[in-house]
């Protein structure tokens, strides 16, 4: 019997030395052309995701990719993340040539993470679902359409200010920024406009950015598996209001053009097929996720760098936001016109994005060998990242310097660039641009915590959720 046991002992230690001989010969077989970009490809199965993801916890993302282009002296160089080989592209030229060649060599890709969070109720690829979507965007994120959402953003932003910011003498910025980004996403893509109906969403919602470029271990406690479980409960939630939505259809109580949520109700394809509710619920948690978090980033640090800056920057903003109010009637929303005077505001806020860029990058996947730089085999993943220009001083020769001069182009990429940019560039541009409307006519402030750490998780966000202490303007 011993004996037995000691066979099977050994059998196991043998099983496993085999597994941990294929796994560290597939990671460096597959990086050993000596074709491909320098780099190094890390441990096996991690690579180098938990340098990348520290850095980031650390607030300085930008230090992955600059050791690296000093240490290899390119632009483009090989590494392993999140368990894919992976070729970082750096720098302005790098950033036109990925842009300029989706779907030709390159298409859109996200980790397996991604997918576990968000799993698809449909046998189709997230790639031909993503591509469906972004057919149906274009008439909500039309020239047209976005001017009726102006006032209603006015107004959600009226009410969030009144609820969340008046009568306090401090706030933290970010949860309430979030608060507000929210509110506005579910009003215009689901007509839900109840505060503690938007609340009860945002609690389980807010569960699952974390986790969406965490570490994928699944076990309790961790941020993947929070994110996992927030996505199946917020799912169930949308669930119970896409099945309320098709009873008001059905008797005239909802129109099918007021929001994203009832078109998608209404359409069918060239078969004649409607779209199944798990998939109107999985596209619907796709769009909150990106209707509302970079753009509640992209607000918080409006308000950091507007309390840390030269005060003519907030001065300036001041006098020209309070001439477009001054313009207003009593109860008046702001307009299109309104959004298009407020030039100076928005080149304030592309300067935020560029020192704090809301998105930090993505990945796209080869589909087929080609040469950059050198070799780049299909299958490989390709990342470009934000930082890589946006704090370059051959982009940009003063690059901690707020209002340096314009970007060259592919320099300055907040929304990424190419077919794949953001489709709610201008919704994110509206939204910005009436949070920064109704607080600076309301408000002066100051940072509690000056020079607040920033951490990257997965978007830029200040490690203390910036604190400011608030001075109403006097009537």
């Amino acid at each position: 019997m011993e004996q037995f046991y000691l066979s099977l002992l050994l059998l196991f230690v043998s099983l496993i030395s085999v597994a941990f001989f294929f796994l560290f010969y597939s990671h460096y077989a597959q990086s050993s052309d000596p074709n491909l970009p320098p780099g190094n490809m890390g441990f096996p199965a991690i690579g180098e995701s938990i340098e990348y993801l520290s850095l980031g916890w650390k607030g300085h993302p930008e230090k992955f990719i600059y050791e690296r282009m000093a240490k290899y002296s390119s632009k483009v160089f090989k590494t392993s993340l999140f368990g894919e080989s992976t070729v970082m592209l750096c720098e302005a030229e790098c950033n036109k040539f990925l842009f300029s060649n989706e779907n030709k060599l390159v298409v859109s890709w996200w980790p397996d993470n991604v997918n576990k969070i968000f799993p698809s109720s449909l046998e189709t690829s997230s790639k031909v679902e993503a591509k469906k979507l972004r057919q149906m965007l274009p008439q909500f994120l039309s020239a047209q359409a976005l001017q009726g959402y102006v006032g209603i953003m006015d107004t959600v932003a009226q009410r969030h200010f009144a609820s969340e910011w008046e009568n306090n003498t401090s706030v933290i910025v970010f949860p309430l920024a979030k608060s507000y980004t929210f509110w506005v996403a579910c009003r215009l893509f689901l007509n839900v406009d109840d505060p503690i109906h938007v609340a009860n969403l945002a609690e389980s919602f807010n569960k699952i950015a974390p986790g969406i470029m965490s570490v994928p271990i699944d076990l309790p406690g961790t941020p993947f598996n929070k994110a996992i479980k927030a996505s199946v409960i917020i799912k169930e939630k949308l669930l119970k209001i896409i099945r309320q939505r098709k009873e008001d259809l059905a008797n005239g109580t909802a129109s099918v053009t007021q929001d994203i949520l009832s078109h998608m109700l209404s359409s069918c394809d060239e078969n004649g097929q409607y779209m199944a509710d798990r998939y109107i619920a999985d596209k619907i948690l796709g769009l909150l996720i990106g209707g509302h978090d970079t753009a509640s980033s992209a607000c918080t640090f409006v308000v950091k760098y507007l309390a840390e800056l030269p005060p003519n920057i907030y001065d300036n903003v001041y006098k020209e936001q309070m001439e477009i109010a001054k313009s207003k009637g009593p109860g008046e929303l702001l307009n299109w016109d309104d959004i298009q005077k407020m030039k100076y505001s928005w080149n304030v806020a592309c300067e935020v994005m560029r020192l704090a860029p809301p998105l930090q990058g993505s990945f796209r996947e080869a589909m087929n060998d080609f040469m950059f730089n050198g070799f780049i085999p299909k299958g490989w993943k390709l990342y470009w990242n934000a930082s890589s220009t946006h704090r370059n001083p051959e982009c940009f020769p003063e690059p901690e310097k707020f209002e340096g001069r314009g970007p060259a182009p592919y320099t300055f990429v907040p929304f990424g660039g190419g077919p794949r940019m953001c489709p709610e560039k201008e919704y994110a541009q509206m939204e910005i641009l009436v949070f920064m409307h109704n607080l600076v006519k309301r408000f002066k402030w100051e940072a509690m915590i000056p020079n607040e750490k920033v951490i990257i998780d997965p978007l830029p966000v200040p490690a203390k959720g910036l604190p400011v202490r608030l001075y109403p303007h006097k009537p």
